[in-house]
């Protein structure tokens, strides 16, 4: 039986259905009487509610068919330089070249699976496999606007200075992660990096 765990007396958080894109869930969600927000993450959902939710476990059991959203999803190219801090660490800790990594990371095609951390961080589903490491041990207490970064199986840009976790790897050339018409990559999108 699907379970849901309350927020308060307005909100509810459940489990994300495995394989299926947030675009498709948040689509779903959002049809649920009463639904006012949706936020997907990683491993969970939230539906936020105007008013006490109504919900059944059938309408969780059901997301694991969820239809995707009509609308096309939109294809982003990002440039940057891979200049990043972590980028020799990296490499060691993958045991690869410098210039492997780079080609591994920028040949990919990512899709925006969770927005999230902060506005506009996206978190980016599609790295290789020998680019998988762990957040760094120490984390940095300041890391700069438009940071490329990896940490555990996703690809990220810093959309602000902030604090992070993340192996910097490089950075973006062509313009902020986020502006006053909001953040520039939104879920679904399919991002590549351009060096």
């Amino acid at each position: 039986m699907a379970e849901w765990t309350a927020l308060g007396d307005r909100a509810v958080r459940f489990a994300r259905p495995a394989g299926v894109p947030a675009r498709s869930l948040v689509r779903a969600v959002r049809g649920w009487p009463g639904v006012v927000d949706v936020v997907v993450a990683r491993d969970e959902v939230a539906a936020y509610f105007a008013g006490a939710p109504q919900l059944h476990a059938d309408q969780i059991r059901a997301l694991a068919i969820a239809t995707d959203d009509p609308e096309p999803v939109r294809n982003v190219a990002i440039a940057v330089v891979y200049d990043g801090e972590d980028l020799e660490a990296v490499a060691r800790a993958c045991e690869l070249s410098v210039e492997d990594v780079v080609r591994r990371h920028h040949q990919a095609t990512y899709v925006v699976d969770a927005i999230g951390f902060a506005p506009g961080f996206a978190y980016l589903r599609g790295l290789d496999a020998r680019l998988v490491l762990p957040r760094r041990a120490t984390p940095r207490t300041r890391v700069p606007a438009g940071s490329l970064a990896i940490a555990g199986e996703h690809t990220a840009v810093y959309p602000f200075d902030s604090p992070g976790g993340w192996h910097v790897i490089g950075r973006v050339v062509d313009g902020p992660m986020f502006s006053a018409s909001g953040a520039r990559l939104r879920l679904g999108d399919h991002v590549v990096f351009v060096a």
